[in-house]
């Protein structure tokens, strides 16, 4: 086998494992379900269905990528994963020529005459985009603003046209790819003032629907952090209601999120902890993952200062709490006697 033979073959497991790259997702059973996440799914599929991209925008910690992963897979598609990078450029997501062919004829049937010709081409392959437009893969782009905003120009003609321009096709007498009627794509990203993240185009934003996300209702938020960590939903909301007082009296209303709870959810399930402010591990637990809070409108330095802080929210809710079951308990008994 020639070294061009040789190139040619590698190539071509090249395009079949870009091809088999994609992933086969099933609805799993770990997914918390509630009103809130079952309307968002409903929208989403809705719009997927109608031929249109979705992107789910929200701060970090809103499961914008849980979901997009739901909903992917109740689309039945083999799915390709992308994680936006600075150092993408255009062809890391379409494709590019890799090597080059060059064969060489020599005709020699007249023994004082000899021709020589020569011919050449480039070799491609496809990268992820090409590859799932193709073969109508749906597409996950988490964070799709972390790349450069002109590299994700390939997204313009695909998501308004149903074509792929890629002009480096042309020596293979393409220029153009039909994007097949299954594809589709779901893309995450984090606002623009997170630290790498650039501001994404408005013609890529307006050929897609964008669902908004943020903090969930309370309803929703118990039921993750007791599915996620284990414990009992009456721990659950006393975690939630902690950093949901947090966010009402800190700095920064979109922190901490739900990943907060989950965290102190699992220290309490490993732990055997209970959440009450009397229990060291809750209350180091509540100090350690609520760290970055700091009071609206005040100044607290790091490590005790900061540390009565977390303490004064841990006690105010707990016993806000437990005057809210004291009183349940109370009407309960009156209206029994």
């Amino acid at each position: 086998m020639s070294a061009t033979d040789r190139l040619e073959e590698t190539l071509a497991e090249f395009s079949d494992a870009a091809e088999n790259s994609a992933i086969i997702l099933r609805p799993s059973d770990e997914f918390v379900a509630s009103r809130t996440l079952d309307e968002i799914t409903n929208r989403a599929l809705t719009y997927l269905n109608a031929g249109y991209s979705v992107h789910f925008s929200g701060p970090a910690g809103t499961g914008k990528t849980t979901l997009a992963f739901h909903v992917a897979a109740l689309l039945g598609r083999p799915t390709t994963l992308l994680h936006g990078d600075h150092e993408f450029g255009s062809s890391d997501l379409v494709g590019r020529e890799s090597g080059y062919r060059k064969s060489r004829v020599i005709d020699n049937f007249i023994s004082s005459v000899v021709k020589l010709e020569e011919r050449g081409h480039a070799l491609w392959v496809d990268n992820r985009i090409t590859t799932a437009c193709r073969h109508g893969h749906t597409i996950i782009y988490d964070e799709f603003n972390r790349s450069r905003p002109e590299a994700n120009n390939p997204f313009l003609s695909i998501l308004s046209e149903g074509v792929l321009n890629a002009p480096q096709l042309h020596g293979r007498g393409e220029g153009y790819v039909s994007v097949h009627p299954d594809f589709r794509a779901i893309f995450t990203s984090n606002p623009a003032e997170y630290a790498g993240v650039h501001r994404a185009q408005d013609a890529l934003l307006d050929r897609m629907v964008t669902i908004s996300l943020g903090h969930y209702d309370r309803e929703t938020e118990i039921a993750i952090t007791a599915s996620k960590s284990g414990i009992d939903f009456a721990e659950a909301e006393r975690i939630v209601d902690i950093v949901a007082l947090c966010r009402r009296e800190g700095r920064d209303p979109s922190h901490p999120t739900i990943r907060a709870c989950v965290a102190i959810g699992r220290v309490l399930s490993l732990t055997g902890a209970k959440a009450d402010p009397d229990d060291k591990d809750f209350l180091w637990a509540c100090r350690d993952m609520l760290a970055g809070v700091a009071p609206n409108g005040l100044r607290v330095e790091a490590g005790e200062g900061r540390y009565d802080f977390i303490d004064s929210l841990v006690r105010r809710s707990c016993g806000s709490a437990r005057r809210t079951r004291g009183a349940r308990t109370t009407t309960k008994t009156g209206d029994a006697a």
